[in-house]
């Protein structure tokens, strides 16, 4: 378990590395989404299947925040972008706390 440290906020997510944990992601998830999922080595995503609003962070290697997708809806998808290395789907609002350009403070638990 991993988790973005912003003043005194922090945001849970797990890595997505295996096979059915990427292709899964958050799709058939009724409950809400409490812990974001980073997805590494990847520049796009979708979202069909997943029943609720995520906010959705692209970074580069370095985790410095190309775009951002604050309540990205279900059924759509995020095209390759360039330079991008993780994808994170985390909880709604998370968007709020960062701007294009800031680098996430990741830590492990």
């Amino acid at each position: 378990m991993w988790y973005i440290v912003k003043d005194q906020n922090k945001i849970f997510f797990e890595d997505c590395t295996t096979f059915l944990e990427r292709f899964l992601g958050f799709m058939l998830k009724l409950e809400k989404v409490k812990c974001g999922k980073r997805f590494p080595k990847c520049s796009s995503i979708h979202t069909f299947f997943c029943f609720q609003k995520l906010d959705i962070i692209l970074t580069d290697k370095e985790n410095k925040i190309i775009k951002m997708y604050p309540a990205f809806k279900s059924e759509r998808i995020i095209f390759p972008k360039k330079n991008v290395y993780y994808v994170y789907e985390l909880p709604l609002n998370s968007c709020k706390l960062f701007s294009i350009g800031d680098v996430l403070e990741v830590k492990r638990v």
